[in-house]
């Protein structure tokens, strides 16, 4: 690509070239435009378009003094656009600049003046297996098939895996997969942070209580996760494009019945780190925001090692099938941005409702798995009962079979759990069925729904 964008630049040197690198690896468009400017005999000089003043007198100083610069330095400007796109300085800059001038974006920008326009992404799985065994040399050969594994869930830069692959690989002892694997997660890790809640999974397998066909849906979906490279790159279903392709799940159920835990166990399983985005949150009253927030949360998880669970669905989701307004028609266009972003990401994105009905079936239809979380049935509570206290927390004469006639969820469950473990840390004795009433009382309290006679007869 850097050969490409310096040979236009020397087929075009009569002109004033504009060169605009577009797409969605900026280290990947710095590489080659230092490259370009090399070949051709010029000195590359970077700006961000927040570095540069508003419009007017400072402007006006910073283009004359770049003039001179370019003349006597025969240099040539990037101008790396915010995700925002050009702002109004950078736009007047880029249409007046004499000289070699690049623009650095993701989306296309539109200029009057002539450019040239090259599209520079981040390579995909089967370029990162590639870029991932030049830059460890030997050691890649001792990764036991987790390169293909790091191809399909990360996208990096080239010259991210180049620099961590040559550090890693150059250290001395044998690399082991979990540190290469945990180098790539804390690359994509900083980006999220301001923009979602991490939530540290704890949860494995064995805590979640769900009948069997759930279960094995969540199952499956861990399993294709793991097997997209085999499915996608080397028995060719990524051929016609990657539309599509992105592993997305709706889990539905009420609060409390165990979609978030899922999603920690799914999260562990895959060694990934989830992100909670409430959606509550992202959806604004202001016609075109929401649809703004939802890119920039999937922008910065496009690096991948991030399981992206978008919680409180219903505040966007709805029964769109009858549009009423502008807001209405305009709700049907942010679903289908997000349903589209979902579709198309790399990794795990997995949305969750209290209410399966608040979706419409046309877009559920772009999901590749839903998940029905049940209420749970007396066997089930029973089983969250003896799950719910850790070993080391002191019972005396528990009766779980009584417990199970509570007719809770497993997230009301825990919190009576706990409630009672700081009722009898409080006395000084262990956890006793005396406690758990006076626990359940102020969860029903909280929830305003009443206990009756019968959900704890006998507890006491």
């Amino acid at each position: 690509m850097g050969m490409r964008a310096a040979h236009l630049i020397e087929t075009q040197s009569q002109y004033s070239p504009l060169v605009h690198l577009c797409g969605d690896d900026p280290l990947g468009q710095e590489d080659i435009a230092a490259f370009a400017a090399h070949r051709t005999g010029r000195q590359l000089f970077i700006v961000k378009t927040e570095e540069l003043p508003a419009t007017g007198p400072e402007l006006d100083q910073f283009a004359f003094l770049w003039e001179r610069e370019s003349l006597l330095a025969s240099g040539a400007l990037l101008i790396q656009a915010a995700s925002s796109g050009l702002s109004a300085s950078a736009n007047h800059l880029v249409e007046r600049l004499p000289g070699l001038i690049f623009v650095a974006s993701r989306e296309p920008v539109r200029l009057d003046r002539a450019l040239v326009r090259l599209d520079v992404n981040k390579p995909g799985p089967v370029e990162q297996k590639q870029l991932w065994n030049k830059a460890l040399g030997e050691t890649a050969e001792n990764l036991n098939g987790m390169l293909d594994d790091l191809a399909e869930q990360f996208r990096l830069s080239a010259r991210m895996i180049s620099s961590t692959g040559y550090l890693l690989g150059s250290a001395p002892g044998q690399l082991e997969p979990d540190d290469l694997w945990n180098a790539c997660r804390s690359l994509a890790r900083p980006k999220l942070e301001d923009l979602a809640q991490r939530i540290v999974p704890c949860a494995a397998w064995d805590d979640l209580v769900l009948p069997d066909l759930q279960k094995k849906t969540l199952r499956q979906l861990a399993a294709q996760v793991r097997h997209r490279m085999q499915v996608y790159e080397i028995w060719g279903f990524a051929a016609k494009g990657r539309r599509g392709l992105g592993v997305s799940a709706l889990f539905t159920g009420g609060s409390g019945t165990g979609k978030t835990m899922a999603a920690e166990v799914l999260a562990r399983e895959l060694r990934l780190d989830l992100y909670r985005i409430d959606l509550s949150a992202v959806v604004s009253k202001y016609i075109g925001e929401t649809e703004k927030n939802l890119k920039k949360v999937f922008d910065a998880a496009e690096e991948g090692g991030v399981l992206l669970l978008f919680d409180e669905a219903d505040a966007l989701f709805g029964k769109r099938s009858e549009v009423r307004d502008s807001h209405d028609r305009y709700a049907n266009i942010e679903v289908g941005y997000l349903l589209q972003r979902m579709e198309a990401y790399q990794g795990l994105a997995i949305l969750t409702t209290n209410l399966k009905s608040a979706l419409d079936t046309a877009f559920q239809r772009r999901l590749r798995f839903t998940v029905n979380f049940p209420f749970p049935d007396s066997i089930e509570r029973e089983a969250i009962w003896k799950k719910v206290f850790p070993s080391p927390t002191p019972t005396h004469d528990l009766d779980y079979k009584k417990l199970s006639q509570l007719n809770v969820t497993g997230g009301n469950i825990r919190n009576i759990a706990l409630n009672a473990a700081f009722l009898a840390a409080q006395s000084g004795t262990p956890v006793e069925m005396a406690n758990l009433v006076e626990a359940a009382k102020l969860e029903a309290n909280k929830i305003e729904r009443p206990l009756s006679d019968a959900e704890i007869r006998g507890w006491v």
